[in-house]
Protein backbone atom coordinates (compact mmCIF):
# COMPACT_ATOMS: atom_id res chain seq x y z
CA UNK A 1 0.00 0.00 0.00
CA UNK A 2 1.25 3.25 -0.89
CA UNK A 3 0.24 4.97 2.26
CA UNK A 4 2.25 7.71 4.76
CA UNK A 5 1.90 5.53 7.74
CA UNK A 6 2.40 5.96 12.02
CA UNK A 7 3.93 3.35 13.79
CA UNK A 8 2.75 2.69 17.60
CA UNK A 9 4.72 0.54 19.51
CA UNK A 10 3.18 -1.20 21.86
CA UNK A 11 4.10 -1.82 25.51
CA UNK A 12 0.71 -3.73 26.74
CA UNK A 13 -1.34 -1.37 27.59
CA UNK A 14 -5.34 -2.53 27.07
CA UNK A 15 -5.76 0.65 25.20
CA UNK A 16 -3.41 0.60 22.90
CA UNK A 17 -5.66 0.00 19.96
CA UNK A 18 -7.55 2.98 20.64
CA UNK A 19 -4.29 5.00 19.63
CA UNK A 20 -4.65 3.29 16.31
CA UNK A 21 -8.13 3.90 15.87
CA UNK A 22 -7.87 7.69 16.92
CA UNK A 23 -5.15 7.28 14.11
CA UNK A 24 -7.17 5.66 11.56
CA UNK A 25 -9.80 8.35 12.38
CA UNK A 26 -7.83 11.27 11.09
CA UNK A 27 -7.97 8.92 7.82
CA UNK A 28 -3.57 7.89 8.45
CA UNK A 29 -2.51 4.59 8.19
CA UNK A 30 -0.81 2.97 11.83
CA UNK A 31 0.08 -0.39 12.55
CA UNK A 32 0.68 -1.90 16.07
CA UNK A 33 3.90 -3.66 16.67
CA UNK A 34 5.19 -4.97 19.85
CA UNK A 35 7.60 -2.60 21.61
CA UNK A 36 10.50 -5.44 21.49
CA UNK A 37 10.88 -5.02 18.14
CA UNK A 38 14.88 -4.57 17.22
CA UNK A 39 16.52 -1.19 16.07
CA UNK A 40 17.13 -3.02 12.60
CA UNK A 41 13.61 -3.82 12.07
CA UNK A 42 12.27 0.02 13.13
CA UNK A 43 15.28 1.14 10.39
CA UNK A 44 13.72 -1.38 7.71
CA UNK A 45 9.97 -0.34 8.50
CA UNK A 46 11.23 3.03 7.83
CA UNK A 47 13.34 2.39 4.89
CA UNK A 48 10.07 3.32 2.09
CA UNK A 49 10.38 6.88 3.15
CA UNK A 50 6.68 6.44 4.36
CA UNK A 51 6.69 6.29 8.36
CA UNK A 52 5.65 9.90 8.98
CA UNK A 53 5.84 9.34 13.15
CA UNK A 54 5.84 6.97 15.78
CA UNK A 55 3.99 6.73 18.86
CA UNK A 56 5.15 5.10 22.16
CA UNK A 57 2.20 3.35 24.06
CA UNK A 58 0.91 3.42 27.74
CA UNK A 59 1.86 -0.36 29.99
CA UNK A 60 0.94 -1.47 33.35
CA UNK A 61 4.77 -1.81 34.03
CA UNK A 62 7.44 0.78 35.58
CA UNK A 63 10.09 1.51 33.56
CA UNK A 64 12.52 0.64 36.65
CA UNK A 65 10.99 -2.73 36.79
CA UNK A 66 11.08 -3.75 33.79
CA UNK A 67 13.58 -3.78 30.22
CA UNK A 68 11.02 -2.88 28.27
CA UNK A 69 11.93 -0.17 25.99
CA UNK A 70 12.33 1.82 22.87
CA UNK A 71 14.57 0.55 20.15
CA UNK A 72 17.36 3.61 19.99
CA UNK A 73 16.39 3.73 16.35
CA UNK A 74 13.21 5.58 17.01
CA UNK A 75 15.02 8.39 18.58
CA UNK A 76 17.39 8.47 15.66
CA UNK A 77 15.29 8.33 12.47
CA UNK A 78 14.35 11.89 12.63
CA UNK A 79 10.44 11.58 12.44
CA UNK A 80 8.18 12.71 15.22
CA UNK A 81 7.91 10.69 18.46
CA UNK A 82 5.22 10.66 20.90
CA UNK A 83 5.02 8.99 24.14
CA UNK A 84 1.71 8.13 26.05
CA UNK A 85 1.89 7.24 29.87
CA UNK A 86 4.76 4.75 30.02
CA UNK A 87 5.94 5.75 26.71
CA UNK A 88 6.39 9.13 27.92
CA UNK A 89 8.72 7.67 30.76
CA UNK A 90 10.47 5.47 28.69
CA UNK A 91 11.65 8.42 26.22
CA UNK A 92 12.38 10.54 29.26
CA UNK A 93 14.26 7.35 31.05
CA UNK A 94 16.15 6.38 27.67
CA UNK A 95 17.53 10.15 27.21
CA UNK A 96 18.77 11.47 30.30
CA UNK A 97 15.65 12.17 32.18
CA UNK A 98 14.73 10.57 35.60
CA UNK A 99 11.31 8.24 36.34
CA UNK A 100 10.14 7.17 40.02
CA UNK A 101 7.70 5.72 41.86
CA UNK A 102 4.84 8.71 42.94
CA UNK A 103 3.23 8.87 46.69
CA UNK A 104 0.16 9.65 44.90
CA UNK A 105 -1.47 8.00 42.17
CA UNK A 106 -3.58 9.98 39.75
CA UNK A 107 -6.15 6.86 38.03
CA UNK A 108 -9.19 8.60 36.43
CA UNK A 109 -10.40 12.42 35.85
CA UNK A 110 -7.84 14.90 36.11
CA UNK A 111 -7.50 18.67 34.86
CA UNK A 112 -3.99 19.43 32.98
CA UNK A 113 -2.78 22.90 33.04
CA UNK A 114 -1.03 23.08 29.53
CA UNK A 115 2.28 25.47 29.97
CA UNK A 116 4.05 27.08 27.39
CA UNK A 117 3.27 27.26 23.86
CA UNK A 118 4.29 23.84 22.18
CA UNK A 119 3.04 22.53 18.52
CA UNK A 120 1.40 19.62 20.08
CA UNK A 121 -0.91 21.50 22.62
CA UNK A 122 -1.15 25.17 21.13
CA UNK A 123 -4.83 26.93 21.66
CA UNK A 124 -5.71 23.10 22.59
CA UNK A 125 -7.58 23.78 26.18
CA UNK A 126 -11.14 22.84 27.21
CA UNK A 127 -11.27 26.12 29.80
CA UNK A 128 -9.26 28.83 31.11
CA UNK A 129 -8.27 29.65 34.69
CA UNK A 130 -8.65 32.84 35.81
CA UNK A 131 -5.31 33.92 35.66
CA UNK A 132 -5.55 32.48 31.45
CA UNK A 133 -4.40 28.98 32.02
CA UNK A 134 -5.29 26.54 29.56
CA UNK A 135 -6.44 23.54 30.98
CA UNK A 136 -6.99 20.19 29.73
CA UNK A 137 -9.87 17.13 30.93
CA UNK A 138 -8.15 14.22 30.77
CA UNK A 139 -7.86 10.47 31.84
CA UNK A 140 -4.85 9.58 34.00
CA UNK A 141 -3.79 6.21 34.42
CA UNK A 142 0.07 6.04 36.63
CA UNK A 143 1.91 5.23 39.27
CA UNK A 144 4.90 6.87 38.32
CA UNK A 145 6.13 10.02 37.06
CA UNK A 146 8.75 11.70 35.66
CA UNK A 147 10.65 13.88 37.81
CA UNK A 148 13.45 15.37 35.74
CA UNK A 149 13.31 16.25 32.18
CA UNK A 150 15.54 15.09 29.49
CA UNK A 151 18.61 17.33 28.39
CA UNK A 152 16.89 19.58 25.64
CA UNK A 153 13.16 19.10 26.92
CA UNK A 154 11.01 21.69 27.96
CA UNK A 155 7.66 21.13 30.46
CA UNK A 156 4.53 20.69 28.46
CA UNK A 157 1.51 20.03 31.08
CA UNK A 158 1.31 19.47 34.77
CA UNK A 159 -1.28 18.61 37.59
CA UNK A 160 -0.89 19.66 41.53
CA UNK A 161 0.01 15.63 41.81
CA UNK A 162 2.16 15.73 38.51
CA UNK A 163 4.07 18.28 38.33
CA UNK A 164 5.70 16.65 34.60
CA UNK A 165 2.79 15.86 33.17
CA UNK A 166 3.99 16.74 29.37
CA UNK A 167 7.34 17.20 27.90
CA UNK A 168 8.45 18.30 24.35
CA UNK A 169 11.79 18.59 22.58
CA UNK A 170 10.54 20.96 19.71
CA UNK A 171 13.79 20.84 17.52
CA UNK A 172 13.34 17.31 17.22
CA UNK A 173 9.84 16.77 18.04
CA UNK A 174 10.02 14.47 20.35
CA UNK A 175 6.45 14.81 22.94
CA UNK A 176 5.37 12.82 25.92
CA UNK A 177 1.95 13.20 27.45
CA UNK A 178 1.17 11.41 30.94
CA UNK A 179 -2.27 11.41 30.42
CA UNK A 180 -4.03 9.45 27.62
CA UNK A 181 -5.33 11.13 24.70
CA UNK A 182 -6.73 8.05 22.75
CA UNK A 183 -9.57 7.78 25.21
CA UNK A 184 -12.44 9.37 25.07
CA UNK A 185 -12.88 10.70 28.44
CA UNK A 186 -9.64 12.90 27.74
CA UNK A 187 -12.45 15.39 25.79
CA UNK A 188 -9.52 17.07 23.67
CA UNK A 189 -8.01 13.78 22.86
CA UNK A 190 -8.88 13.55 19.17
CA UNK A 191 -8.02 17.17 18.48
CA UNK A 192 -4.34 16.73 20.18
CA UNK A 193 -3.60 13.31 18.27
CA UNK A 194 -4.67 14.62 14.63
CA UNK A 195 -2.42 17.68 15.69
CA UNK A 196 0.38 15.06 16.20
CA UNK A 197 -0.07 12.81 12.94
CA UNK A 198 -1.33 15.55 10.57
CA UNK A 199 0.19 18.69 11.56
CA UNK A 200 4.08 17.43 13.37
CA UNK A 201 4.31 14.38 11.10
CA UNK A 202 2.91 15.67 8.37
CA UNK A 203 1.03 12.43 6.89
CA UNK A 204 -1.12 12.82 4.40
CA UNK A 205 -4.92 12.27 5.57
CA UNK A 206 -5.81 9.57 2.11
CA UNK A 207 -6.67 6.26 4.05
CA UNK A 208 -10.35 5.95 3.32
CA UNK A 209 -12.59 2.91 2.99
CA UNK A 210 -14.32 3.79 -0.28
CA UNK A 211 -10.57 4.22 -1.98
CA UNK A 212 -9.74 1.10 -0.10
CA UNK A 213 -11.87 -1.81 -2.05
CA UNK A 214 -9.74 -1.46 -5.45
CA UNK A 215 -6.48 -1.53 -3.46
CA UNK A 216 -7.66 -4.57 -1.44
CA UNK A 217 -9.03 -6.23 -4.63
CA UNK A 218 -5.80 -6.33 -6.43
CA UNK A 219 -4.31 -7.24 -3.21
CA UNK A 220 -6.39 -10.40 -3.07
CA UNK A 221 -5.77 -11.16 -6.59
CA UNK A 222 -2.50 -10.89 -6.55
CA UNK A 223 -2.00 -13.32 -3.24
CA UNK A 224 -4.59 -15.81 -4.74
CA UNK A 225 -3.58 -15.66 -8.57
CA UNK A 226 -6.21 -18.24 -9.83
CA UNK A 227 -6.65 -20.69 -6.50
CA UNK A 228 -9.55 -21.86 -5.24
CA UNK A 229 -10.69 -19.96 -1.85
CA UNK A 230 -12.72 -21.61 0.95
CA UNK A 231 -14.51 -18.93 3.37
CA UNK A 232 -15.98 -19.44 6.76
CA UNK A 233 -19.16 -17.89 6.48
CA UNK A 234 -20.53 -16.82 9.60
CA UNK A 235 -23.38 -14.44 9.10
CA UNK A 236 -21.39 -12.06 11.32
CA UNK A 237 -20.23 -8.62 10.48
CA UNK A 238 -16.74 -9.49 9.61
CA UNK A 239 -16.48 -12.68 7.78
CA UNK A 240 -19.63 -11.59 5.77
CA UNK A 241 -17.88 -8.51 4.34
CA UNK A 242 -14.57 -10.47 3.68
CA UNK A 243 -17.43 -12.98 1.27
CA UNK A 244 -18.52 -9.92 -0.27
CA UNK A 245 -14.74 -8.90 -0.59
CA UNK A 246 -13.45 -11.71 -1.96
CA UNK A 247 -16.55 -12.37 -4.46
CA UNK A 248 -15.50 -9.07 -5.87
CA UNK A 249 -12.05 -9.99 -6.43
CA UNK A 250 -12.26 -13.36 -7.49
CA UNK A 251 -15.92 -14.40 -7.85
CA UNK A 252 -16.09 -18.24 -8.77
CA UNK A 253 -13.27 -18.91 -7.52
CA UNK A 254 -14.51 -18.57 -3.62
CA UNK A 255 -16.86 -21.07 -2.20
CA UNK A 256 -18.56 -19.78 1.75
CA UNK A 257 -19.29 -22.93 4.17
CA UNK A 258 -21.71 -21.54 6.16
CA UNK A 259 -21.79 -23.68 9.36
CA UNK A 260 -24.89 -24.05 11.59
CA UNK A 261 -23.30 -25.10 15.32
CA UNK A 262 -26.55 -24.20 16.61
CA UNK A 263 -26.10 -21.56 18.58
CA UNK A 264 -26.87 -18.96 15.84
CA UNK A 265 -29.52 -16.14 16.11
CA UNK A 266 -33.25 -16.65 15.41
CA UNK A 267 -33.65 -17.15 11.94
CA UNK A 268 -30.22 -16.41 11.30
CA UNK A 269 -28.96 -19.02 8.86
CA UNK A 270 -31.97 -18.35 6.35
CA UNK A 271 -31.26 -14.61 6.86
CA UNK A 272 -27.17 -15.40 5.42
CA UNK A 273 -28.18 -17.53 2.89
CA UNK A 274 -30.80 -15.08 1.19
CA UNK A 275 -28.24 -12.78 1.03
CA UNK A 276 -25.24 -14.47 0.05
CA UNK A 277 -26.69 -17.03 -2.07
CA UNK A 278 -29.37 -15.50 -3.35
CA UNK A 279 -28.57 -11.54 -3.76
CA UNK A 280 -24.82 -11.90 -4.11
CA UNK A 281 -24.87 -15.25 -6.09
CA UNK A 282 -21.92 -16.70 -3.98
CA UNK A 283 -21.17 -20.22 -3.91
CA UNK A 284 -22.39 -20.94 -0.35
CA UNK A 285 -22.39 -24.97 1.43
CA UNK A 286 -24.80 -24.79 4.21
CA UNK A 287 -23.41 -27.11 6.55
CA UNK A 288 -25.66 -28.11 9.99
CA UNK A 289 -22.91 -29.47 12.29
CA UNK A 290 -25.41 -28.03 15.58
CA UNK A 291 -25.08 -31.66 16.60
CA UNK A 292 -21.25 -31.97 16.22
CA UNK A 293 -21.28 -29.05 18.55
CA UNK A 294 -23.70 -29.38 21.03
CA UNK A 295 -22.75 -33.10 21.50
CA UNK A 296 -18.75 -31.41 22.11
CA UNK A 297 -19.68 -29.10 24.03
CA UNK A 298 -21.44 -31.04 26.60
CA UNK A 299 -20.87 -31.26 30.43
CA UNK A 300 -18.38 -28.35 29.50
CA UNK A 301 -18.36 -25.14 31.40
CA UNK A 302 -15.29 -23.27 31.26
CA UNK A 303 -15.58 -20.14 28.88
CA UNK A 304 -12.17 -20.77 27.35
CA UNK A 305 -12.77 -24.34 26.93
CA UNK A 306 -16.34 -23.76 25.11
CA UNK A 307 -13.87 -20.94 22.72
CA UNK A 308 -11.25 -23.49 21.97
CA UNK A 309 -13.77 -26.40 21.48
CA UNK A 310 -16.05 -24.33 19.02
CA UNK A 311 -12.58 -22.71 17.31
CA UNK A 312 -11.53 -26.62 17.05
CA UNK A 313 -14.65 -27.47 15.98
CA UNK A 314 -14.71 -25.13 12.79
CA UNK A 315 -11.56 -26.15 11.71
CA UNK A 316 -12.45 -29.85 11.57
CA UNK A 317 -15.21 -28.66 9.67
CA UNK A 318 -13.43 -26.51 7.12
CA UNK A 319 -10.83 -29.37 6.78
CA UNK A 320 -13.81 -31.76 6.02
CA UNK A 321 -15.60 -29.74 3.31
CA UNK A 322 -12.08 -29.01 1.64
CA UNK A 323 -11.44 -32.41 1.25
CA UNK A 324 -15.43 -33.30 -0.13
CA UNK A 325 -14.75 -30.46 -2.38
CA UNK A 326 -11.18 -31.60 -3.77
CA UNK A 327 -12.67 -35.48 -4.04
CA UNK A 328 -15.46 -34.05 -5.97
CA UNK A 329 -12.86 -32.60 -8.88
CA UNK A 330 -10.01 -34.82 -8.99
CA UNK A 331 -7.72 -33.04 -11.61
CA UNK A 332 -8.00 -29.70 -10.28
CA UNK A 333 -5.87 -27.73 -7.59
CA UNK A 334 -8.93 -27.89 -5.31
CA UNK A 335 -9.15 -25.44 -2.45
CA UNK A 336 -6.00 -23.74 -1.78
CA UNK A 337 -7.22 -21.10 0.82
CA UNK A 338 -9.40 -20.47 3.69
CA UNK A 339 -10.22 -17.19 4.07
CA UNK A 340 -10.94 -15.67 7.91
CA UNK A 341 -12.47 -12.56 8.88
CA UNK A 342 -9.99 -11.60 11.25
CA UNK A 343 -9.65 -8.23 11.75
CA UNK A 344 -7.39 -6.03 13.75
CA UNK A 345 -8.21 -5.71 17.29
CA UNK A 346 -8.26 -9.60 17.17
CA UNK A 347 -4.47 -9.40 15.98
CA UNK A 348 -3.46 -7.16 18.61
CA UNK A 349 -4.96 -8.89 20.97
CA UNK A 350 -3.65 -11.53 20.64
CA UNK A 351 -0.35 -10.76 20.14
CA UNK A 352 -0.21 -9.21 22.75
CA UNK A 353 -0.86 -12.20 24.48
CA UNK A 354 2.01 -14.25 22.43
CA UNK A 355 4.61 -11.09 23.41
CA UNK A 356 3.22 -11.21 26.90
CA UNK A 357 3.24 -7.39 26.73
CA UNK A 358 -0.53 -7.09 27.57
CA UNK A 359 -2.78 -9.60 29.93
CA UNK A 360 -5.17 -12.38 28.13
CA UNK A 361 -8.44 -10.91 28.46
CA UNK A 362 -10.16 -13.92 26.08
CA UNK A 363 -8.94 -15.81 22.99
CA UNK A 364 -10.09 -15.25 19.34
CA UNK A 365 -10.79 -18.65 18.29
CA UNK A 366 -10.37 -17.02 14.48
CA UNK A 367 -6.68 -15.33 15.18
CA UNK A 368 -3.11 -17.68 14.98
CA UNK A 369 -2.97 -19.18 11.19
CA UNK A 370 -4.33 -22.88 10.74
CA UNK A 371 -2.96 -26.21 12.09
CA UNK A 372 -0.41 -27.29 9.42
CA UNK A 373 -2.65 -30.42 8.84
CA UNK A 374 -5.62 -28.55 7.57
CA UNK A 375 -3.15 -27.47 3.88
CA UNK A 376 -4.11 -24.95 3.57
CA UNK A 377 -3.09 -20.68 3.20
CA UNK A 378 -4.44 -18.59 5.11
CA UNK A 379 -6.54 -15.44 3.49
CA UNK A 380 -7.46 -12.78 5.62
CA UNK A 381 -8.46 -9.52 3.88
CA UNK A 382 -9.70 -7.57 6.77
CA UNK A 383 -6.67 -8.32 9.07
CA UNK A 384 -5.24 -4.65 9.08
CA UNK A 385 -8.63 -2.75 9.80
CA UNK A 386 -11.03 -2.19 12.65
CA UNK A 387 -14.74 -2.97 13.41
CA UNK A 388 -15.71 0.67 12.09
CA UNK A 389 -13.82 0.42 9.08
CA UNK A 390 -15.10 -2.80 7.82
CA UNK A 391 -18.31 -1.46 8.24
CA UNK A 392 -17.62 1.37 6.13
CA UNK A 393 -16.49 -0.84 3.66
CA UNK A 394 -19.29 -3.37 3.63
CA UNK A 395 -21.40 -0.54 2.68
CA UNK A 396 -19.43 0.54 -0.12
CA UNK A 397 -19.11 -2.75 -1.02
CA UNK A 398 -22.90 -2.49 -1.40
CA UNK A 399 -24.23 -4.75 1.54
CA UNK A 400 -27.43 -3.53 3.37
CA UNK A 401 -26.90 -1.59 6.02
CA UNK A 402 -29.02 -3.13 8.78
CA UNK A 403 -26.62 -6.09 8.35
CA UNK A 404 -23.40 -4.04 8.20
CA UNK A 405 -24.61 -2.25 11.41
CA UNK A 406 -25.84 -4.88 13.08
CA UNK A 407 -24.99 -5.05 16.99
CA UNK A 408 -21.01 -7.48 17.46
CA UNK A 409 -21.91 -11.19 17.45
CA UNK A 410 -19.06 -13.08 19.21
CA UNK A 411 -17.43 -15.80 17.06
CA UNK A 412 -18.80 -18.54 19.63
CA UNK A 413 -21.87 -17.44 19.14
CA UNK A 414 -24.68 -18.14 21.57
CA UNK A 415 -22.00 -20.36 23.60
CA UNK A 416 -20.43 -17.88 25.63
CA UNK A 417 -24.23 -16.51 26.07
CA UNK A 418 -25.09 -19.18 27.79
CA UNK A 419 -23.44 -19.52 31.32
CA UNK A 420 -22.01 -22.99 32.53
CA UNK A 421 -22.71 -25.49 29.86
CA UNK A 422 -24.48 -25.36 26.64
CA UNK A 423 -27.75 -27.21 25.94
CA UNK A 424 -29.55 -27.70 22.76
CA UNK A 425 -33.13 -26.30 24.91
CA UNK A 426 -30.89 -23.59 26.52
CA UNK A 427 -30.24 -22.24 23.33
CA UNK A 428 -33.37 -22.44 22.20
CA UNK A 429 -35.06 -20.33 25.24
CA UNK A 430 -32.16 -17.98 24.51
CA UNK A 431 -32.52 -17.33 21.16
CA UNK A 432 -35.81 -16.60 21.83
CA UNK A 433 -36.03 -13.96 24.25
CA UNK A 434 -32.87 -12.56 22.62
CA UNK A 435 -35.09 -11.78 19.39
CA UNK A 436 -37.77 -10.26 21.72
CA UNK A 437 -35.76 -7.98 22.80
CA UNK A 438 -33.37 -6.93 19.49
CA UNK A 439 -37.52 -6.54 18.06
CA UNK A 440 -38.32 -3.74 20.94
CA UNK A 441 -35.18 -2.09 20.90
CA UNK A 442 -35.80 -1.73 17.18
CA UNK A 443 -39.49 -0.65 17.53
CA UNK A 444 -39.10 1.89 20.29
CA UNK A 445 -38.04 5.12 19.09
CA UNK A 446 -36.44 7.93 21.55
CA UNK A 447 -38.20 10.69 21.21
CA UNK A 448 -35.45 13.27 21.48
CA UNK A 449 -33.42 12.22 19.30
CA UNK A 450 -35.83 10.20 16.96
CA UNK A 451 -33.85 7.30 16.66
CA UNK A 452 -34.82 3.88 17.49
CA UNK A 453 -32.96 2.56 20.46
CA UNK A 454 -31.27 0.40 19.04
CA UNK A 455 -28.99 2.35 16.91
CA UNK A 456 -28.64 4.47 20.50
CA UNK A 457 -27.13 1.24 21.73
CA UNK A 458 -23.52 0.08 21.01
CA UNK A 459 -24.40 -4.17 21.74
CA UNK A 460 -27.28 -5.39 23.04
CA UNK A 461 -28.50 -9.35 24.04
CA UNK A 462 -29.74 -11.75 26.16
CA UNK A 463 -27.86 -13.99 28.53
CA UNK A 464 -29.30 -17.34 29.39
CA UNK A 465 -28.86 -18.34 33.61
CA UNK A 466 -28.34 -21.74 34.05
CA UNK A 467 -30.42 -21.14 37.38
CA UNK A 468 -34.40 -21.70 37.96
CA UNK A 469 -36.45 -19.51 40.10
CA UNK A 470 -39.99 -19.94 41.70
CA UNK A 471 -42.67 -17.61 40.03
CA UNK A 472 -46.40 -17.50 39.05
CA UNK A 473 -48.60 -17.74 36.54
CA UNK A 474 -52.55 -17.61 36.69
CA UNK A 475 -53.17 -19.77 39.90
CA UNK A 476 -50.34 -21.83 39.22
CA UNK A 477 -46.44 -22.35 40.61
CA UNK A 478 -43.57 -22.18 38.24
CA UNK A 479 -39.67 -23.25 38.42
CA UNK A 480 -38.00 -21.94 35.38
CA UNK A 481 -34.91 -20.55 33.64
CA UNK A 482 -33.40 -16.69 34.46
CA UNK A 483 -32.78 -14.51 31.18
CA UNK A 484 -30.30 -11.66 32.18
CA UNK A 485 -30.73 -8.67 29.38
CA UNK A 486 -27.45 -6.69 28.56
CA UNK A 487 -27.30 -3.19 26.26
CA UNK A 488 -24.53 -1.19 26.63
CA UNK A 489 -23.38 2.35 25.24
CA UNK A 490 -19.66 2.67 24.05
CA UNK A 491 -17.43 4.43 21.38
CA UNK A 492 -14.55 1.99 21.52
CA UNK A 493 -15.67 -1.43 22.72
CA UNK A 494 -12.67 -0.94 25.36
CA UNK A 495 -14.67 0.55 28.19
CA UNK A 496 -18.56 0.83 28.06
CA UNK A 497 -21.39 2.20 30.01
CA UNK A 498 -24.63 0.32 30.48
CA UNK A 499 -27.45 1.94 28.70
CA UNK A 500 -30.39 3.39 30.73
CA UNK A 501 -33.17 2.29 28.75
CA UNK A 502 -36.82 3.55 29.46
CA UNK A 503 -38.21 1.30 32.25
CA UNK A 504 -41.41 1.06 29.64
CA UNK A 505 -38.87 -0.51 27.50
CA UNK A 506 -37.64 -3.06 29.83
CA UNK A 507 -41.29 -3.85 31.05
CA UNK A 508 -42.70 -4.73 27.94
CA UNK A 509 -39.10 -6.88 26.77
CA UNK A 510 -39.84 -8.34 29.98
CA UNK A 511 -43.88 -8.82 29.95
CA UNK A 512 -43.27 -10.02 26.05
CA UNK A 513 -40.37 -12.59 27.26
CA UNK A 514 -41.92 -13.96 29.96
CA UNK A 515 -45.55 -14.47 28.42
CA UNK A 516 -44.04 -15.90 25.24
CA UNK A 517 -41.25 -17.73 25.62
CA UNK A 518 -42.62 -21.03 27.69
CA UNK A 519 -39.58 -22.01 29.69
CA UNK A 520 -38.45 -18.75 31.65
CA UNK A 521 -40.24 -17.06 34.31
CA UNK A 522 -37.56 -14.39 35.45
CA UNK A 523 -36.03 -10.89 33.49
CA UNK A 524 -33.18 -9.39 35.09
CA UNK A 525 -31.33 -5.70 33.66
CA UNK A 526 -27.08 -5.79 33.86
CA UNK A 527 -26.49 -2.36 35.14
CA UNK A 528 -22.63 -3.32 35.01
CA UNK A 529 -20.45 -1.03 33.04
CA UNK A 530 -17.05 -2.09 31.66
CA UNK A 531 -14.25 -2.23 33.71
CA UNK A 532 -14.75 -4.12 35.85
CA UNK A 533 -17.07 -5.95 33.66
CA UNK A 534 -16.75 -7.10 30.52
CA UNK A 535 -19.45 -6.66 27.59
CA UNK A 536 -20.29 -10.13 27.22
CA UNK A 537 -20.59 -12.41 30.47
CA UNK A 538 -18.47 -14.94 29.24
Amino acid sequence: MNHDKILILDFGSQVTQLIARRVREAHVYCEVHPCDVSSEWVRAYAADGRLKGIILSGSHASVYEVDDRAPDAVFELGVPVLGICYGMQTMAQQLGGKVQGSNVREFGYAEVRARGHTALLKDIADFHTPEGHGMLKVWMSHGDKVVELPPGFKLMASTDACPIAGMADETRRFYGVQFHPEVTHTVQGRAILERFVLDICGATPDWIMRDHIEEAVQAIRAQVGDEEVLLGLSGGVDSSVAAALIHRAIGEQLTCVFVDHGLLRLNEADMVMDMFAGKLHAKVIRVDASDLFLRELAGVTDPEAKRKIIGRLFVDVFKAEAEKLKAARPGSKGIQWLAQGTIYPDVIESGGAKSKKAVTIKSHHNVGGLPEQLGLKLLEPLRDLFKDEVRELGVALGLPHDMVYRHPFPGPGLGVRILGEVKKEYADLLRRADAIFIEELRSTIEPHSGKPWYDLVSQAFAVFLPVKSVGVMGDGRTYDYVVALRAVQTSDFMTADWAELPYSLLKRVSSRIINEVRGINRVTYDVSSKPPATIEWE
